[in-house]
């Protein structure tokens, strides 16, 4: 690798394993480009999990500059309203931006590139004119999922009426997969939306986990000025690899049930760092599992925020009969587990999953099939992303998490169907392949990243 010791990134990431996650991955993979890295990290974290990921990735990669962001408390009125805490700390940082450029003033050698999140784009426009240095977000979704963003001031004013979205050179998105959060009035996210999709032609780029085998058409159609004129370019610099830093440090009871399984027979079950689903839903799970007639590995998340997690075991969520009658057929545990180590192995054979886009993209790397249930926010846009490229399936007909309670019968059928069918198994080794090219020597990700710290070394 050619040495590029002038090249000084600097990345913010938001709240959320969701958001941190890629953004320490994209982290790692400019040390390993002999880029200086700075990571801006907001204090404190909302979740026990991001903390812990932030101090294992800096324990590993002790070369990386780390900001401690301090947030100032949001009023009392914002605090005490019944948001999702992961979005009042999106408030938080905005609402905090103002202090980052005497933060970043310090830091040597001069930037050359600022990276941040997503939902960040308004005020840190400011913050990052005011360094003079050229600023890109991290998308951690899907390009389709941006093409969707980058469109939205198109549409915004109609949105209540309107029955799909037609998306120039990409695809229409039915009503029922808009992000229900979008259609409920004055909400943080929605006002988030609001104002930052107009600004997204003020970036100098956008940066997206994804390659182009995954999502050719999206890619092309937001490079190509189809979906909004004048957009900046988008970046693929994906997929992105789970790292070393990631990686437990003894090997847990899922890994060690894992390895007496037979190749394929298991089936792996989780909703993601930030879905709590409800007791009479979680019941239904079981049961569908029980019925599906395959082994499994479920992931149960009792409460959204892991620091409020509840006392109460897997018996007072499950049931005690529940609990007793899987003991031979599955593991369920509660405590937080290593996914890609988990897809990694031999013995999963299929994945349900939420359709986070991380967990998307974890499943590409590793040719796992998947069964979407997608539960909020992107996640149907992204099942659809997986059904089209053939490798996994969703069910259209099960709405979004909490609207209706899915029967066992019906979950255990899909999931039978994902575990036999042989053309999504075809199809993951196909988007395996395509992925691991992308990371290669000439393939897509390393080509875009060597291009980027050339543009950056330029200016």
């Amino acid at each position: 690798m050619s040495e590029v010791p002038n090249i000084h990134v600097a990345l913010l990431p938001s709240a959320g394993m969701g958001h941190l996650t890629p953004f320490l991955r994209l982290a790692a993979m400019f040390v390993h480009h002999n880029c200086h890295v700075t990571l801006i990290t907001t204090h404190p974290t909302v979740s026990k999990s991001e903390s812990d990921l932030i101090s294992k990735f800096h324990s590993s990669f002790p070369q990386v500059n780390q900001l401690h962001f301090h947030l100032l408390p949001l009023p009392d009125s914002a605090s005490a309203t019944k948001d999702d805490p992961f979005f009042l700390r999106f408030e938080a940082i905005r609402s905090s931006s103002h202090l980052l450029p005497s933060l970043l003033s310090s830091v040597s050698p001069p930037l050359s590139s600022f990276v941040y999140d997503m939902t960040l784009i308004s005020p840190l426009l400011q913050v990052a004119d005011s360094l003079g240095v050229p600023h890109y977000i991290l998308f951690t979704s899907s390009a389709t999922m941006f093409s969707f963003f980058s469109y939205f001031p198109t549409v915004s004013a109609s949105l209540p009426t309107l029955t799909d979205v037609e998306i120039p050179g990409v695809s229409s998105i039915p009503r029922s997969s808009i992000p229900p959060l979008l259609l409920v009035p004055n909400s943080l996210f929605g006002n988030i939306f609001n104002e930052d999709s107009p600004k997204l032609t003020k970036l100098h780029g956008v940066l997206i986990n994804t390659f182009e085998e995954l999502e050719a058409q999206s890619l092309e159609a937001l490079n190509g000025g189809k979906v909004v004129k004048e957009l900046p370019p988008v970046y693929t610099v994906g997929p992105f690899v789970p790292g070393e830093f990631e990686k437990e440090d003894q090997r847990g009871a899922p890994m060690k049930w894992l390895d007496d399984k037979a190749k394929g027979s298991v089936v792996y079950v989780s909703f993601g760092s930030r879905t709590a689903m409800g007791r009479d839903q979680m019941r239904e799970i079981g049961e569908g599992l029980v019925r599906s007639g395959s082994m499994f590995l479920w992931v149960v998340k009792g409460k959204k925020v892991d620091r409020e997690e509840e006392e109460e075991g897997l018996e007072g969520v499950l049931g005690l009969e529940f609990v007793e009658k899987i003991k031979e057929r599955g593991l369920v545990v509660k405590e937080w587990v290593n996914q890609g180590e988990i897809l990694d192995h031999e013995a999963v054979g299929g994945f349900v999953s939420h359709c986070g886009w991380n967990s998307v993209v974890e499943a590409a790397w590793y040719g796992v099939p998947i069964m979407g249930w997608p539960l909020g926010g992107d996640q149907k846009i992204n099942a659809e992303v997986v059904s089209k490229r053939g490798w996994g399936m969703w069910n259209k007909d099960w709405g979004w998490e909490g609207e209706s309670v899915v029967k066992g019968e019906e979950i255990g059928k899909a999931i039978r169907k994902m575990m036999n069918d042989e053309s999504l198994r075809i199809k993951a080794a196909e988007v395996k392949e395509a992925a691991r090219k992308a990371i290669s020597v000439g393939g897509g990700c390393e080509v875009t990243l060597q291009k980027l710290i050339e543009k950056w070394n330029k200016t």
